[in-house]
């Protein structure tokens, strides 16, 4: 199963690929699409969106994850990063994936073992649980461990509705 894990952000958004088999997790690519900030906010989301649109088609992922957005101080970047988030869960949703959505705490403590680890620890983590991966950007390293967690959390899933119940 291909997985594309997803770091939502206006100026930055991280996207991170990895392939399940069993246990095993195959880093497969990793990048950020980052709208031109000039731009007016309609044609920024557009480029988000395009962007993405353009990732899924050329990885074929069969499931996408989506960190969730935590709430800023101030509330016209809170509002903003909503609208880039959006995009975010759509662009999947339009090309017929599952998208499911994970806390910044529940990434971390999946990833790292503690929910308030730091960025750093997450980025090492994401580097020994994916051998050979050496990610573009720190939003890109962000998207792989939303695609660790993603495989960890959706395999249990898998097998919880697999399971049978005899009688």
């Amino acid at each position: 199963m291909r997985l594309i894990g997803l770091d939502p952000g206006l100026r930055n958004t991280g996207w991170g690929i990895i392939d399940v088999q069993a246990n095993r997790l195959r880093y497969i690519a990793d990048g950020t699409v980052s709208p031109d900030p000039k731009q007016d906010l309609a044609n920024r989301l557009r480029d988000l969106h395009e962007g993405l649109a353009e990732v899924l088609l050329n990885f074929e992922p069969d499931e996408a994850a989506v960190e969730e957005t935590f709430v800023n101080k101030n509330p016209t970047t809170t509002l903003r990063l909503g609208e880039a988030r959006g995009v975010v869960v759509l662009a999947p949703a339009l090309a017929g994936l599952p998208v499911a959505e994970y806390s910044a705490n529940r990434i971390k403590k999946s990833v790292v073992g503690a929910g308030h680890a730091a960025k750093n620890q997450v980025q090492m983590m994401v580097n020994r649980i994916l051998p050979g991966c050496n990610f573009s950007s720190p939003d890109a390293a962000d998207a792989l461990a939303v695609a660790i967690c993603h495989a960890h959390f959706a395999e249990t899933g898998r097998r919880l509705q697999d399971t049978t119940v005899i009688r």
